[in-house]
């Protein structure tokens, strides 16, 4: 039986995990999360989840053939541009300012690695911020939810009162696409569907 290990110290994923009842643990890893230069947002999304996925294989597990890591990467897109975890309040203000009355994507990947085989998974959602003034983006950045969060905003948090429409994967733009990860699951023997803890 495959033995799941979650590259990310993301309570979101682990929430998600738990959700369709995975038994898993959690690795903290270190993965630079930058563009490189000319690197398109997919490609960026998908090679940051990989690096995660492997960069847990190779510190947790080793070689045993019953280890598989997950690694996921969510960003949000607009125009064209990253719209990564904002590094301070004003950042994040800037951010929400610019996705106000606009759609924008949200690219969610995953990566599932063992010592013999990987795949990978990649949703896309589109999100409409609502017409904000600069009101409601004040009060939200004060709350603080924003830490961490792409695009400067939390789907599952009070940010939700800022979504005007949806069209994808609601636990894509939360961090974890679901269904894709289901899927993943099931290729690589992983049990699910039971209680667990994180």
């Amino acid at each position: 039986m495959s033995k799941l290990y979650l590259a990310s110290q993301s309570p979101r994923r682990c929430e998600l995990l738990q959700q369709i009842g995975c038994s898993f643990e959690q690795l903290k890893v270190f993965v630079p999360e930058a563009p490189r230069p000319g690197e398109a947002p997919k490609d960026y999304v998908l090679r940051v989840a990989r690096d995660k996925a492997r960069a847990g294989l190779l510190y947790k597990t080793g070689q045993r053939p019953e280890s598989v890591v997950l690694g996921a990467d969510t960003e949000v897109l607009l125009d064209g541009s990253i719209f990564g975890k904002p590094s301070n309040a004003e950042a994040a203000t800037n951010m929400l300012r610019k996705l106000s009355g606009r759609t924008h994507q949200v690219l969610s990947a995953v990566w599932m690695c063992s010592s013999h085989t990987s795949l990978h998974a990649l949703n896309r959602s589109e999100v409409r911020i609502a017409k904000l003034d600069e009101r409601d983006i004040v009060a939200y950045v004060d709350s603080g939810e924003w830490h961490g969060k792409a695009g400067g905003y939390a789907i599952q948090g009070r940010g939700g009162a800022l979504i005007e429409y949806l069209q994808g994967s609601y636990s894509g733009v939360m961090g974890l696409p679901l269904h894709e990860t289901w899927h993943l699951l099931r290729a690589f023997a992983v049990p699910c569907m039971e209680p667990t803890v994180c």
